[in-house]
């Protein structure tokens, strides 16, 4: 368990079933036999000085500053709101780091890649400095430039570091400590003309997203679906995300206030995820009410079998508020976007469309409670009935699959794309009508709704 902990990979654990069965005895003092003791040492983790003062005249330096939080950056959420606040910079966070920062905080600009927010491309596009604490993010052509921002960088593991980004300075430490040793030494800009373009654009984000989600669809916006759920988050939630199409909408429309938690599969894409996330969420914190947000072709593929489990175990959880999203709109519809967007190729509807299945029913069926919602004017209730039920919920949602997960930022090969696929897709007529009516509205994006 150290190993595992200290080395932060795969680490293989094997107790044979007899061992776990013998009584205890001290080992003896021979050969063969091993010591060993309980406990796991608390790492300072903070870098040297010299690199800790190197980096703070960087940030010091720097006019707009960006911050880019990952998973590494979770414990240290009181941190990096104190360097944006003293540098007078944004922070983006990437999938594995939704939960780093609040988002209802008007300098957060949200997730940042493929599935991420305009306000985050706009800000790592404009930045001349970069901090990059916790993160691996992977995806180069959202970051800056090389050679447009500077760079520092914190990870507790030295081969991530300038791994993504050609860094001016690389810290390996903790984030948590090494960012409460960089703190005194940075200097409060008093200039704030940065921020406040970050929040006047994080701001009109907002009213995007309200606006689209608000658009008409057949039946369900899957957008509304995630909005109606955001504005109803019970403190301290517990929010695990399949992947799919279905991340997109936990990535954006879900804004997560301070304690409340959140996960996904960040590292693999692995579908199948969030219904296991969900119950070991709910094992670890049986007091916190915890929502699965799944696609049906990951309840397809073993969500079913996971609410076995759920029946089997929910009535030991101080509280039995756990709930299962199922977006029902019968496609693999990250992929089939892929086809649209990547290949330039419509739905290949041989591999994509998956059979219809009573999602609420089988809860039923074990003895939960099944939700169905296709109204959007009833998608607001259908959450308030689940999250106010006197036991597990599977709330399945008949979502449109051609509403699509617009990017922060379409290339012209995307578009190119877009186009060459449509005579060949079978529900052309329904994406570009979907299509038409979400750039529409981010154009002319309604008054947030309070």
């Amino acid at each position: 368990m150290r190993i595992a902990a200290a080395t932060r990979s795969p680490t293989c654990v094997i107790l044979p079933n007899d061992v776990q069965l013998l009584p205890y005895d001290e080992p003896s003092m021979a050969h063969g036999y091993t010591h060993t003791g309980v406990g796991f040492p608390v790492e300072s983790g903070i870098p040297d000085e010299e690199g800790v003062r190197r980096a703070a005249t960087v940030l010091n330096a720097g006019r707009k500053v960006a911050i880019l939080a990952g998973a590494g950056a979770l414990a240290a959420t009181e941190e990096l709101i104190a360097v944006a606040d003293v540098l007078g910079g944004g922070i983006a966070k990437a999938l594995l780091g939704k939960a780093a920062v609040p988002d209802d905080l008007p300098f957060v600009t949200g997730s940042i890649g493929l599935l991420g927010t305009k306000p985050s491309w706009n800000l790592m596009k404009e930045c001349d400095t970069l901090l990059m604490v916790g993160s691996c993010f992977p995806y180069s052509e959202f970051l800056p430039v090389p050679g447009r921002a500077r760079g520092v960088q914190i990870d507790i593991n030295g081969s991530n570091l300038s791994l993504r980004y050609p860094m001016e300075v690389n810290l390996q430490g903790d984030s948590r400590q090494t960012l409460r040793a960089l703190l005194p030494l940075l200097i409060r800009k008093t200039d704030r003309t940065w921020q406040k373009e970050i929040e006047k654009d994080v701001a009109q984000w907002w009213n995007v997203l309200d606006a689209r989600a608000m658009t008409e669809a057949n039946p369900l916006n899957p957008q509304r679906v995630f909005r109606e759920l955001s504005a109803r988050l019970p403190d301290r939630a517990i929010i695990t995300s399949d992947s799919g199409s279905v991340a997109n909408w936990y990535a954006r429309d879900i804004q997560l206030r301070e304690g409340m938690m959140g996960s996904l599969s960040g590292g693999l894409a692995s579908m199948g995820a969030g219904t296991p996330y969900a119950i070991a969420a709910k094992m670890a914190y049986p007091d916190r009410t915890v929502i699965a947000c799944m696609g049906d072709g990951a309840m397809q593929m073993n969500g079913l079998n996971e609410m076995i489990t759920i029946s089997k175990y929910w009535r030991q959880w101080k509280t039995p508020h756990l709930i299962v999203l199922v977006l029902n709109n019968q496609d693999l519809n990250q992929v089939t976007w892929e086809e649209r967007i990547q290949l330039g190729a419509g739905k290949t509807n041989s591999t994509q469309k998956i059979p219809d299945f009573p999602y609420h029913k089988y809860a039923e069926l074990l003895g939960l409670k099944g939700i169905y919602v296709d109204d959007p004017e009833k998608v607001g209730t259908a959450w308030d009935e689940a999250l106010a039920a006197d036991s597990p919920v599977i709330l399945e949602a008949r979502t449109d699959p051609d509403v699509p997960p617009l990017p922060p930022h379409v290339t012209m090969e995307q578009a190119r794309h877009f186009l060459s696929m449509l005579p060949a897709d079978p529900e052309r007529g329904s994406v570009m009508k979907n299509t038409f009516r979400q750039l529409l509205s981010s154009f002319r994006p309604a008054r947030r709704r309070k």
